[in-house]
């Protein structure tokens, strides 16, 4: 279940707000025999050896829970850079490990003792799921905010925060489906784009990469479908802030592998870019879009394997700039 809603919703107070956490989202399938964790693509991921403990905290329980798996900075922020580190290493060492702890969060439960609990009410599953007792150093359960959603705002610029989520209590859990139930608050711009092309940099750089050229399609595949038409990728602007030595080399060989003729955007810049197959999903921070419908002071906080690129569309913002607006959600 993904969120559908932007802003506080018009009546925030049958919402439960819980902070936005700013890492990777996986769900953990927890057995007596052990656990499986598998990412927002239904892949498995092993680079969490951590969670393998859960199986003893949870027993003779079973359960699916929902949640990310996050890094804590020096300040005690949730560090998706951070978190770079850990999440493409399928298999990593204990000094990493040590170095780079992550920890778990859960903030929803999909299944408990072979009782299906989707159908049940937000208010319901979250009583549940603090039943649990998780509270261990790897693993932990997203606390539920008490304060207006006014207060957090101001706490979350004040802190440097990302902002809140807000989940209406009676909603069900609905499985691959981006609901209006629940809600993202942003106290600053960050979001996820398409990367179509690559440009590069200067001095040491000048023969690599320098910059990434960013897009978000208008529908995804399955939105294309239902109202007809087919997906496009439109340009918002370059990012090379952010960019380090080790992101570099991975996007060469990538680059290497992927590189396409023509431009895959349908307003292409007037830029000597080396164009790609539009793959690769990237996180954003920047502080407005233009009126022309580029970033402004892009800066990139890492790379997003864990979201399929068709997924990337625009929202309200970006769509307003070039004279669409976004379509409604599908059905289940």
């Amino acid at each position: 279940m993904l969120a559908g809603g932007n802003g506080i919703p018009p009546n925030p107070g049958a919402h439960q707000l819980e902070p936005k956490l700013d890492g990777q989202r996986i769900l953990v399938i927890v057995e007596p025999t052990g656990v499986t964790v598998t990412n927002r693509r239904g892949g498995e991921v092993s680079s969490y050896p951590e969670l393998a403990g859960l199986a003893d905290a949870l027993a003779p329980h079973a359960a699916v829970l929902d949640g990310e798996v996050v890094t804590f900075n020096e300040r005690g922020q949730t560090s998706f850079q951070r978190l770079q580190r850990r999440m493409h290493v399928a298999k990593p060492t204990v000094e990493l490990l040590a170095d780079v702890p992550a920890v778990f969060v859960a903030f929803d439960i999909l299944w408990l003792d072979d009782e299906w609990l989707i159908g049940c009410p937000q208010h319901e599953r979250t009583r549940i799921l603090g039943t649990l007792g998780l509270n261990g150093q790897s693993w932990q359960t997203a606390p539920i905010l008490d304060a207006t959603p006014a207060e957090l705002v101001e706490a979350c610029r004040q802190l440097g925060l990302e902002g809140f989520m807000a989940k209406r209590l009676d909603a069900p859990y609905e499985p691959g489906k981006r609901s209006p139930a629940w809600s993202k608050i942003k106290c600053g711009r960050r979001r996820e784009f398409v990367v179509g092309g690559w440009s590069t940099g200067q001095g040491s750089r000048h023969t690599s990469i320098g910059s990434l050229a960013l897009g978000c399609y208008d529908l995804t595949a399955d939105d294309a479908e239902r109202h007809g038409g087919s997906p496009r990728l439109f340009y918002v602007g370059q990012a090379g802030s952010g960019l380090n030595e080790d992101m570099i080399r991975q996007l060469t060989r990538l680059f290497a592998q992927v590189r396409i003729p023509e431009s895959p955007f349908v307003n292409p810049p007037k830029l000597a870019l080396a164009w790609v197959q539009p793959l690769l999903v990237v996180e954003i921070a920047y502080t407005e879009v233009t009126e022309a419908g580029t970033l402004r002071q892009p800066s990139i906080k890492g790379l997003r394997t864990d979201v399929v690129a068709s997924e990337v569309t625009w929202d309200d913002e970006i769509a307003e700039r070039f004279g669409g607006t976004p379509p409604p959600p599908g059905p289940p």
